[in-house]
């Protein structure tokens, strides 16, 4: 006796129906409840959705001119110069002084400046001495102050470049303030001459860097300063 189901196996079997393609849906954001985008707020679309929302928008911008206003501070507070060390008490109460000569450097008398090379000292001593401000003595041991002036021509490239760190090629002055007791060097000053073409200019530039020398010397010295010569 065939098996009751048998046709329908059969006719199942041989019956090929055919396939076909479902659309694929893919699930939205909105049905995953616990998804990421859904669990971690946007401050920025917070705050752009609800432009009503004034108090927001104003507590960033006071912030915002907070940390501006303290990098603006911090800036100014570098750029302020560094307070003025102290002068060395045994410049400032010095009476008597020996006047060391330091020399001057070859090539540079009779041209391009005029005299010798005991210009520098003879002039550096004439200013101290009409001063009255100083007792000057011949013997350094009786001194309190020695100071040596001295000319000297730098080497260096003929167009220096400050940027770079290059040496000034121009010849010029440089004083040193001893201790006379102790030896030790208290002070320097250092002037340079101007650059000129005519022997005329070369000794006025002469004259105005060591002015100058002297000029800073009393400076230091708390001293009040010499009248300007008057200008050939």
């Amino acid at each position: 006796m065939p098996h009751p189901f048998h046709s329908l196996i059969v006719k199942r079997v041989g019956y090929h129906e055919p396939i076909q393609s479902r659309p694929q849906v893919r699930p939205s954001p909105s049905s995953f409840p616990c998804s990421l985008s859904a669990s971690v707020p946007n401050p920025l679309t917070h705050v752009l959705n609800n432009r009503g929302d004034t108090t927001v928008i104003r507590s960033l911008v006071s912030h915002l001119a907070i940390a501006c206003a303290v990098l603006l501070t911090a800036t100014i507070t570098n750029a302020q110069p560094a307070p003025a060390a102290p002068v060395p008490p045994a410049i400032t109460t010095a009476k008597s002084i020996f006047i060391s000569n330091g020399g001057s450097d070859s090539g540079l008398f009779p041209e391009p400046f005029s005299g010798d090379t005991n210009r520098p000292y003879n002039q550096f001593f004439a200013a101290l001495l009409s001063s009255g401000q100083f007792h000057l003595v011949a013997d350094p041991s009786n001194a309190d102050l020695v100071i040596e002036i001295r000319l000297i021509a730098p080497y260096g490239p003929t167009s220096a470049n400050k940027q770079n760190g290059a040496s000034d090629p121009l010849p010029m002055f440089r004083l040193t303030v001893y201790d006379a007791k102790s030896h030790f060097v208290l002070w320097t000053i250092t002037s340079s001459i101007g650059v000129a073409y005519l022997q005329k200019t070369h000794d006025h530039n002469f004259d105005i860097a060591l002015n100058d020398v002297v000029a800073q010397f009393f400076s230091i010295a708390d001293k009040p300063p010499l009248p300007t010569p008057p200008t050939p």
